[in-house]
């Protein structure tokens, strides 16, 4: 895992040069006018996905992990508690690593949660379970990106 902030990524000088381009990708490209969905930056390998969601409390969402793409999320606007674990995943209550690259559980061992606001980022590497969109107080409305790469195809 690795979190630091869009508009501060000289603090984050060791962040692989790959994902610092995908970064710089969503900060000269997506706006606040750029429609929901998918939205390709070298096709399959590494695309964009904008969304608006709600947060809900964290003891109704749940945790996720991923096996063949890293996820850079990043915050557009509003506030996001994002929840993780530092250790591997306990039982999978829903298996889709195959179909969908994705796997759900309840929670993470040993959870602990940081709050993003607009502008942070946090880089979840395959493996690495996550909980996003938890609320902070009040549900609220978040608009995020969350840019997908293939690890297959990283040179990191």
């Amino acid at each position: 895992m690795i979190t630091g902030n869009i508009y501060q990524l000289h603090l984050v000088p060791y962040l692989p040069a790959e994902l610092r381009e995908a970064i710089e990708y969503v900060k000269k490209n997506i706006t606040a006018e750029t429609p929901l969905g998918k939205h390709d930056i070298h096709g399959n390998d590494a695309f964009v996905l904008i969304s608006n969601d709600s947060t809900a409390p964290q003891a109704d969402r749940r945790a996720e992990f991923h096996a063949r793409y890293l996820d850079i999320q990043i915050v557009l606007n509003g506030t996001e508690g994002m929840t993780f674990s530092n250790l591997p995943a306990g039982y999978i209550d829903t298996d889709w690593l195959e179909d969908k690259d994705i796997a759900f559980l309840a929670a993470g061992e040993q959870e602990k949660t940081m709050i993003m606001q607009a502008g942070d980022f946090v880089v979840f590497y395959p493996g690495e379970v996550h909980k996003p969109l938890c609320a902070v107080g009040e549900s609220a409305n978040v608009r995020k990106a969350v840019v997908k790469m293939d690890v297959n195809t990283l040179s990191v």
